[in-house]
């Protein structure tokens, strides 16, 4: 590989000659040769998306130059486009400021208007106004809900309207509830799909909540909250121009010792997303135990069959979906734990856990968006009731007997269904040899559909 030499405060670097990174991001990547994780792309890109903004600020105020400020923009939408993503090398595990990633960031800009023939330097004109303290949490924040507006929620809206759908097609049909993995009383199978669709639509207004705190931007801090360098003019064109190109209605952290040294939002929005996730691990495991079988199991549905299950067993289905998607589910409330604890550790005037908190937060969001879509596709849509399994269920179920409560008491009841147990006898045997109520009077109590409520 050929080389080209570069220099930064610290002297000069070998850089290869086809990158378009400076010596910061060469030293970083030298330095920090640490596992296989890299700085997400929605990051970068929001990074760039800055980096863009800033530009246009710094010229309305008079501070950089036009033709330097639209070399830094077109340089920036390259970045924003995905065009030049292998010119972001560095390690996730660096510092805990993301400067050397800010500073990839700035090289790169700089690189690419430099070959298009405007000198730019990556500290002075592409970071001016700023600091890596006040612009990667302002990332962080602008990639979190750049993400949940434009990939998750339309998700969730779409898995939504597969579950009313559901609801409708199954609303007649009648099964049996279980609690405690127990036999429990009648329901209909809407019902029960309503259950899942009512966790979706909550969680979906716990992650929108979120979206007020995320909103809140640390640009225009700097270095320790106190905005050196950076004007309240500048400021007020950056949330400008980034709204007009975003329509987010993003705004200013009105206190930036506290944007830059706590990520309580972060913790909020990965709260929601691990709600997120545990709503939909719970409709995910109701399925594939109801799915379970086909002859040993409770078979009270069937779910799409989209390919072998196993490597030995012929003709053997699996709910491989229902399994992925309860992987992702455990992963975000793993991530959860560790964004968490990244944020409980700022010190002073500086959080120094930013890079695995963003790339925790931001692979939620991403799992889970990609973990509902193909959950929603590949099995929820497909999901087909047993009715003949269902009624048998409900037929055979000893917890009807509930309905006799209120003319008998309970442990008139109790004794029914014991006897019903033990002898392997229908509830209505049982009660009649009992002799607790007559036949007329069973047939009138015992009445499925006239136990599932409003």
């Amino acid at each position: 590989m050929s080389y080209r030499i570069e220099k930064d405060s610290m002297g000069e670097v070998q850089v290869p000659k086809t990158a378009l990174w400076g010596a910061q991001t060469e030293r970083s990547r030298q330095n920090f040769n640490i596992g296989i994780e890299k700085m997400p792309v929605a990051l970068i890109q929001a990074l760039a998306l800055i980096k863009k903004n800033v530009a246009k600020a710094n010229e309305a105020t008079g501070r950089l130059e036009k033709k330097i400020s639209q070399a830094i923009q077109e340089a920036a939408d390259t970045i924003i486009m995905g065009e030049v993503d292998d010119q972001f090398p560095l390690s996730l595990w660096q510092t805990g400021s993301g400067t050397q990633t800010n500073m990839n960031v700035n090289e790169v800009i700089a690189h690419i208007a430099t070959k298009s023939g405007v000198v730019v330097h990556p500290n002075d004109q592409v970071n001016m106004s700023q600091s890596s303290n006040d612009v990667f949490p302002t990332a962080i924040h602008i990639a979190a809900v750049q993400l949940i507006e434009e990939r998750l929620f339309p998700v969730m809206k779409q898995m939504i309207q597969t579950l009313k759908k559901l609801e409708s097609e199954n609303e007649k049909i009648i099964k049996i509830g279980r609690t405690h993995l127990q036999d429990a009383t009648p329901i209909t199978f809407a019902q029960e799909i309503s259950g899942w669709r009512s966790g979706l639509e909550h969680s979906y207004q716990m992650v929108a909540l979120t979206l007020n705190e995320l909103k809140q931007l640390a640009i225009g801090g700097t270095a320790v909250g106190t905005g050196l360098n950076a004007s309240k003019e500048y400021v007020g064109e950056f949330f400008k121009y980034l709204n007009e190109e975003t329509n987010a209605h993003f705004s200013e952290d009105l206190n930036k010792f506290h944007g830059l040294a706590s990520k309580d939002a972060v913790v909020f929005t990965s709260g929601a997303l691990k709600a997120l996730a545990a709503n939909a691990m719970k409709m995910a495991n109701d399925i594939r135990w109801m799915a379970s079988g086909p002859r040993s199991g409770f078979g009270e549905i069937t779910i799409p069959a989209n390919e072998p299950g196993s490597s030995i067993m012929p003709g053997k289905i699996n709910p491989t979906q229902c399994e992925a998607l309860t992987m992702i589910a455990i992963q975000v409330m793993g991530n959860d734990t560790t964004i968490g604890i990244g944020a409980s550790q700022g010190n002073f005037e500086l959080n120094v856990y930013m890079p695995v908190m963003a790339y925790n937060l931001l692979q939620s969001i991403e799992l889970l968006t990609d973990g509902l879509r193909s959950f929603d596709q590949n099995c929820l849509s497909g999901i087909k009731a047993d009715q003949g399994k269902m009624k048998q269920y409900v037929e055979q179920s000893l917890m009807l007997v509930t309905a006799l409560n209120p003319h008998i008491g309970y442990d008139n009841g109790a004794k029914i269904a014991k006897k019903a147990f033990v002898e392997n006898m229908t509830l209505k045997q049982a009660a009649l040899a009992l002799e607790l109520v007559t036949e007329q009077e069973y047939e009138n109590w015992v009445k499925p559909e006239q136990m599932l409520g409003e």
